[in-house]
C-alpha cells in the first residue's frame, strides 16, 4: 500500500530528482527544508545530493534515525533502508563537512547519531546493495583515519582543529576489521570526529584483543554489549571483564554459548558465580539478558536475584533449566515485567506444566515475544499451549520451530492464534507428517530438509486460509529452517565461514599428529 506524500514532499522529490540542479542550489535552500530533502534524497537513492546535504548541514545535530522515521510530510519509516550508496554518501559528507572551510554556513554539528538504523532482511532500495553494520563500523574507522592524514599532510584552515562532532554508533568488531577499529578508537583525542560507541557487538575475536578493545571503545557510554559465538569468554573471563570495567549504563548484555557451565563447579566457581550476579546487580540500567546455550542448572536465582531492575528481555534458551530455575522465574519480580521471553531447548510443557502457566500469567500483560523452538510440544500438549497463550493479548511474535507437531495440530493452534490481536509473526515447524516415520526430536541438520515439501507447502496453505478467512492478512506465517534471520550473521558468513575451516583443519592436524605419535 503507498504511503500518502505531502505536497511538500512530492516538491523535495521533484528538487532532488536533478541531482546536478540540487546541488549547485543548495546555498539558497532555507535551514528548515534540510531534513525535507535529506529524507526525499534517501528515497530515491540520491548519493550525491545526501553527501552535500550532510556537508552543508545546518544544525547542531545530525540524527539519521529521526530524519528517516515517520514524519508529517512522508509517513514511512525508511530507517530499515540500509542502502550502501545512501549511507555511503552521508559518511562522506561528516568527512567533507570537517574540511569544507568554503561552505556558506556556519558550523554548528555536534551530534551525529548513527544508532537508529535498523537492519533487516528485505531490502526495498533500487541498488539493493546493502551496508550493514559491521561495513558502517569499517568504513566510518576509515574515514576517521583518512582524516587525520589529511589534517596531518596538509596546511588546513586552523578553524577544523575546533571542530569536535560526537558520531554515536553501533560497533561491531571481529577479526577482520579490528586493527582499523583500534587505530580510529586510538587516535580519537585528535580527529574532529569522536566515535562514541553506544553499543557493541563483538564476534571471531580472541579474548586478548576483546578486552583490549572494550576497554578502548568508553564503556561509561555503552548501552547494549553483544558477545557472540566465536569469543571464548568462560565464567573466569566473565568475572574479570566485570572486575575491572564498570558499565554504568547497559541495558543489554548478550554472552557466548558455553560462558557458564555449572556441571562441576568448585566453591571457587560458586563464589565467582556469586560475585558475577553482584556486579549484575550493580548495573542499575540492565533489562536485557540472553545467555543461551550455557549450562545453568539450578543457579538462575543465583544470577538473577541480586538484580535491582526487572528484565524485559531473558534468553535462557537450551541452558539446561530444572523445575528450581523455572520456579523461581515464575515466581521472580521480573516475571511480571517481561516482553520477550526465549525459553527453546527445555521440555517445559511435559515437565513444568503449571510453572510455565503461572509464569505466562505473570507477564501476559506485557508480554510481546515468545520463543519455544525445540521444547518437544506435541499434539497431546496444544490445548495447555493454547491456555497457556489466552492471557497473553500483547503477543506481536510466537516461534516454535523444531516441535513435533502434527498438521491437524498446527491447524487447531493457527484458529487460536487468529484471536491473538496483536500478533504480526509466526514461525512454525514443518508439520511432523511430512517427515518420514520415525524422524527423531530434535531433528539435526542433516535431515532438516528431508520432508515432503509439497505436503509441506498444503499444509502452509491451508494454515494461512485459516489467517485469511479470520482477517488476520497482517500476520506473516513462515518456516526458516534454520532460525530467524540475523542480519550481523549475514553481513560476516564469508569470515565466520573462513574461522570454521580453519578450525576443522588446525583439529584435523592435531588428530593427523597424535595417531602419528601413537604409530
Amino acid at each position: 500500500r503507498a504511503t500518502m506524500k505531502s505536497l511538500r514532499f512530492i516538491s523535495a522529490e521533484a528538487f532532488v530528482s536533478n541531482a546536478e540542479f540540487a546541488r549547485k542550489s543548495l546555498g539558497s535552500v532555507a535551514h528548515n527544508l534540510f531534513p525535507l530533502l535529506f529524507k526525499a534524497s534517501y528515497l530515491l537513492e540520491q548519493g550525491e545530493v545526501i553527501h552535500d546535504l550532510v556537508e552543508n548541514w545546518p544544525f547542531v545535530d545530525f540524527n539519521v534515525g529521526k530524519l528517516l522515521g515517520s514524519t508529517v510530510d512522508y509517513q514511512e519509516d525508511l530507517s530499515h533502508r540500509t542502502c550502501s550508496v545512501c549511507l555511503e554518501s552521508c559518511l562522506t559528507g561528516l568527512r567533507d563537512y570537517v574540511l569544507n572551510h568554503h561552505s556558506p554556513f556556519v558550523k554548528r554539528l555536534k551530534v551525529v547519531d548513527l544508532t537508529g538504523i535498523k537492519d533487516v532482511e528485505v531490502q526495498f532500495c533500487e541498488c539493493k546493495k546493502t551496508m550493514g553494520r559491521w561495513a558502517r563500523t569499517q568504513l566510518l574507522s576509515k574515514l576517521c583515519l583518512e582524516l587525520l592524514v589529511y589534517l596531518q599532510e596538509r596546511c588546513c584552515n586552523p578553524g577544523i582543529f575546533e571542530i569536535s562532532i560526537d558520531v554515536l554508533i553501533d560497533l561491531f568488531v571481529t577479526e577482520w576489521n579490528y586493527e582499523l577499529v583500534v587505530q580510529a578508537l586510538l587516535k580519537k583525542c585528535y580527529c574532529p570526529l569522536k566515535i562514541c560507541c553506544v553499543a557493541f557487538r563483538s564476534d571471531n575475536l580472541a579474548l586478548q584483543k576483546f578486552f583490549y578493545i572494550t576497554k578502548l571503545i568508553d564503556p561509561s557510554l555503552l548501552r547494549k554489549l553483544e558477545i557472540v559465538h566465536n569469543v571464548r569468554l568462560e565464567m573466569e573471563h566473565l568475572e574479570m571483564l566485570f572486575n575491572s570495567i564498570h558499565f554504568p549504563l547497559l541495558m543489554s548484555l548478550t554472552l557466548p554459548a558455553r560462558t557458564f557451565n555449572v556441571q562441576r563447579l568448585t566453591a571457587t566457581d560458586e563464589r565467582m558465580l556469586t560475585n558475577i550476579g553482584e556486579k549484575m546487580g550493580k548495573m542499575t540500567q540492565l533489562t536485557e539478558l540472553s545467555m543461551s546455550f550455557s549450562i545453568l542448572t539450578g543457579r538462575i536465582q543465583k544470577l538473577l536475584s541480586p538484580l535491582k531492575t526487572p528484565l524485559k528481555l531473558l534468553d535462557v534458551s537450551n541452558c539446561s533449566l530444572n523445575h528450581a530455575d523455572m520456579a523461581y522465574l515464575a515466581n521472580s519480580f521480573h516475571a511480571n515485567h517481561l516482553e520477550a521471553l526465549d525459553l527453546s531447548g527445555h521440555n517445559i510443557l511435559d515437565l513444568y506444566p503449571s510453572t510455565f502457566f503461572k509464569l505466562l500469567s505473570h507477564s501476559s500483560s506485557v508480554l510481546r515475544s515468545l520463543t519455544l523452538e525445540d521444547c518437544n510440544i506435541q499434539d497431546t500438549h496444544v490445548n495447555m499451549l493454547i491456555l497457556s497463550l489466552s492471557p497473553c493479548q500483547k503477543l506481536q511474535e510466537f516461534r516454535f520451530l523444531g516441535n513435533p507437531l502434527s498438521s491437524q495440530a498446527l491447524k487447531h493452534l493457527f484458529t487460536f492464534l487468529c484471536e491473538l490481536p496483536m500478533l504480526k509473526n509466526v514461525e512454525f515447524p514443518v508439520p511432523r507428517d511430512c517427515y518420514p516415520t520415525g524422524i527423531t526430536y530434535p531433528i539435526d541438520d542433516a535431515c532438516l530438509c528431508r520432508f515432503d515439501h509439497q505436503k509441506y507447502e498444503s499444509v502452509a496453505e491451508e494454515l494461512n486460509l485459516i489467517l485469511l478467512q479470520a482477517n488476520r492478512e497482517d500476520v506473516k506465517a513462515s518456516t526458516p529452517l534454520f532460525g530467524s534471520y540475523d542480519a550481523a550473521v549475514q553481513e560476516t558468513n564469508n569470515e565466520l565461514g573462513a574461522y570454521l575451516i580453519k578450525s576443522f583443519k588446525e583439529t584435523l592436524e592435531k588428530f593427523t599428529t597424535s595417531l602419528n605419535k601413537m604409530s
